[in-house]
């Protein structure tokens, strides 16, 4: 997964040629080449290669840590006292695999940026409590990116820090920035990194498909660094005292619209004495040497499949009813920031509004009336109540008549 990605991105991100990108990444030119063929990521997991040499991998991420350009014989040389008794091919196998990520977490971190070259991105832990309806309320969390060259941000409000949330928040995001950077950097999230193996961060699935499908690279950082994604932090830092205090909000949408309405009106007019200008002018200089978003845009909704019982299909915390001819079929289910959308076979038959609310029940009243209509028809069988108009037998005569 994270090598279909770092090979798109390489080929058509950075115009690497294919072979330079077989040297990079420690493959053969036609793993390269099929990598390439693939629209989208496999469904394979390679197995880790150089047995011999993953006892030793955090051994190696410490060495790395301290000097990310150390060479493969000298860490060789260091592994030795440990009880390495590995060859140097299956150790440089190893550094092409994982060195790139330490290379890349140091590059990021120097004080100056190039427009372009890099956008952070961290969760905002907004402590405003929105009303999710049914009496209740819960918390907002803000996706917040920001590029440091010309200080603009965008920030995307969900009720939850899933991998989902992740995902759709991160691509609405860079919509409103209006493209990508080279770099995205993160923190340790479990909402991006699904484990850390010898000091690497392994990506979700999902998560490592919509960087390759937006031929970023992704740079994530190592646990307890906040201080190395300072240009976000500064955001959210402004975010809390110049845009939160004295708000109210009716909604997760009215959140969003506010913030919206406060960055276009307040945030990118104001000046920054760093660059000289005012955020909105350098983000018009940015966006230039931004990375074009894909087109279409990458599928970020979460797709589920449940079977519909007695009328309704769980969705993550609520129960949502289908039309009762799709009882105890299995239902395939979109769900997106605001809508759960139903289908069988291919079909839609039904959307909802997404609830949020814990054990929530939503009705579409038209599958309401079609259950209350159909139980009338089964109790008028059973009873034998079953109302059937005289037949005209005089119609049939003047058919044969007609027919004659």
């Amino acid at each position: 997964m994270e090598d279909w990605a770092e090979v798109h991105r390489l080929f058509h991100r950075e115009g690497m040629a294919k072979a330079a990108i077989a040297r990079r990444l420690g493959m053969s030119r036609n793993t390269v080449d099929r990598l390439l063929d693939l629209d989208g990521p496999p469904r394979y997991v390679r197995a880790p290669a150089g047995s011999q040499v993953e006892p030793f991998a955090a051994a190696i991420a410490a060495m790395l840590e301290t000097d990310a350009t150390v060479r493969a014989t000298v860490i060789r040389d260091n592994l030795r006292p440990l009880g390495y008794r590995g060859g140097i091919t299956i150790l440089k196998e190893h550094l092409a695999r994982v060195r790139p990520a330490f290379l890349a977490a140091r590059a990021f971190q120097r004080t100056g940026y190039e427009p372009g070259a890099i956008g952070q991105v961290d969760w905002w832990h907004t402590g405003a409590r929105v009303p999710i309806g049914r009496g209740l309320v819960r918390e907002a969390f803000g996706l917040v990116t920001t590029l440091p060259w010309s200080g603009a941000h965008a920030a995307v409000f969900s009720l939850s820090r899933t991998m989902g949330d992740a995902r759709s928040s991160l691509m609405a995001c860079l919509e409103r920035l209006g493209g990508v950077p080279v770099d995205l950097v993160f923190d340790n999230d479990a909402s991006v990194v699904a484990s850390r193996e010898g000091g690497r961060a392994r990506l979700h699935p999902e998560v490592a498909a919509l960087l390759g499908a937006l031929h970023a690279r992704p740079v994530v950082l190592a646990p307890r660094r906040p201080t190395s994604k300072g240009a976000v932090e500064r955001t959210i830092g402004y975010l809390e005292t110049s845009f939160l205090p004295l708000r109210s909000f009716t909604s997760l949408t009215d959140l969003q619209a506010q913030h919206d309405a406060w960055a276009t009106g307040i945030a990118f007019p104001r000046h920054l004495r760093r660059t000289g200008t005012t955020v909105a002018t350098g983000w018009a200089v940015e966006r230039g040497h931004l990375g074009p978003l894909p087109s279409p845009l990458p599928d970020t909704a979460l797709h589920l499949e449940a079977r519909a019982t007695k009328g309704w299909v769980r969705v993550l915390t609520a129960d949502y009813s289908v039309p009762p001819a799709f009882v105890d079929r299995r239902i395939a289910i979109t769900v997106t920031p605001d809508a759960v959308h139903l289908a069988s076979e291919g079909r839609e038959i039904a959307v909802h509004a997404r609830s949020f609310v814990p054990a929530d029940v939503v009705l579409d009243p038209a599958h309401g009336r079609a259950v209350r209509l159909a139980r009338e028809a089964r109790d008028r069988l059973a009873d034998g109540d079953v109302a059937l108009p005289a037949v005209d037998l005089a119609r049939y005569d003047a058919l044969w008549e007609t027919g004659a």
